[in-house]
């Protein structure tokens, strides 16, 4: 995803008036991008700015405290749950540093979009990959729970730390391929040409990377699961929702629900009326674009929702790096009574 919201910071106001011909509303959206020298304002102003310096300010250091957590319980327990939802969280915080910070805040609003087009066009990759990387990951992350659920077998005996890394660094290095196309990204806020034909396959294979496709394997794999819970529960069986599953369910809700204004807003630009002569458009791809991006920074709210283990090691992550300051200042001489370290995960606990 890359943000052309972050243009809208730099972008000169102006208030829309009737067309130079003369022409009303309903013959603005006539034919598939309208000849109207008028460009359409920033309705949003100043709040697309605020809203991701909040994002960035409070998700940046929830996500790192995520990754140290995760990191902790990868190397204890050795699940592959776990080795997903870290890579999950790193490609968040990739997300978060080249989009927010570097797309919309720097480039955006402090440049003012004064920065060489061959830079821009360098930047979608890394952020057409960053995308890529979060999405299909969690394709990663439904797989393994599905076999975990309905091939426990099989699950067991073909997973292990060494397969769940090597197929995170095949998703990673898809992902940067995938996003090499992306370089020549049509900016739908600068470009008054019409989009040309690589421009809408490049539109139609975002929306299809990103959405359409893991969005179908979730909708499968989710629907297969929760198939397989209501026939333990009417075998007589007591269905168990693991905490793992849980979290499953609530990442791919949580995307799913939160991506799917920006790819409707997407189509709409492509096809119906452009972001760059219609306000209404503006504001809604602005909108859409702001939700898109809050999913970078909510599962660490959903992972300590449901996950006591998760809340258990996120506390000792914070007392180990509260001690060393506690110790530091200390007088010299004092003694410093032991302080006993939290108890490890339980034997057999799970996410």
């Amino acid at each position: 995803m890359t943000l052309e919201g972050r243009e809208a910071a730099g972008q000169p106001q102006a208030t829309l008036g009737p067309p130079a011909n003369g022409s009303g509303p309903s013959q603005e959206l006539e034919g598939h991008w309208p000849e109207i020298p008028e460009r359409s304002p920033c309705v949003a102003g100043v709040i697309p700015v605020i809203y991701y310096s909040i994002l960035l300010g409070l998700g940046l250091p929830v996500n790192l405290l995520t990754t140290v957590a995760l990191a902790r319980l990868a190397a204890r327990t050795r699940k592959p749950s776990y080795y997903y939802l870290l890579a999950l969280t790193v490609s968040d915080i990739v997300t978060q540093v080249v989009i927010v910070f570097v797309g919309f805040l720097l480039q955006g609003a402090v440049l003012a979009r004064e920065v060489p087009r061959a830079v821009v066009r360098t930047a979608n990759i890394l952020e057409f990959a960053a995308n890529h990387a979060s999405v299909w990951i969690a394709v990663l992350l439904t797989v393994d729970r599905y076999s975990a659920l309905c091939h426990p077998l099989h699950h067991r005996a073909a997973s292990s730390p060494g397969r769940t890394r090597r197929a995170i660094v095949a998703v990673l290095g898809a992902a940067l391929l995938t996003g090499i196309p992306f370089y020549w990204w049509l900016d739908v806020w600068r470009d008054a040409d019409p989009p040309s034909m690589m421009d809408e396959a490049l539109k139609w294979a975002h929306c299809l990377i990103v959405y359409f496709i893991p969005c179908g394997v979730f909708l499968v794999t989710n629907s297969a699961i929760i198939c397989r819970l209501r026939r333990r529960s009417q075998s007589g069986l007591r269905p168990r929702v693991g905490k793992g599953t849980a979290i499953l369910l609530g990442v791919t809700t949580l995307f799913t629900l939160l991506w799917a204004p920006r790819i409707f807003v997407m189509l709409y630009h492509l096809y119906v009326a452009p972001v760059h002569r219609d306000w209404r458009v503006h504001l809604a791809l602005d909108v859409a674009n702001m939700a898109a991006m809050l999913n970078t920074a909510v599962n660490f709210s959903l992972y300590c929702f449901v996950s006591k283990t998760f809340r258990a090691t996120i506390r000792e992550v914070i007392h180990d790096a509260h001690l060393p300051c506690i110790l530091g200042s200390q007088p010299e001489g004092m003694v410093v009574e032991p302080v006993l370290k939290p108890p490890g995960i339980p034997k057999g606990a799970e996410l």
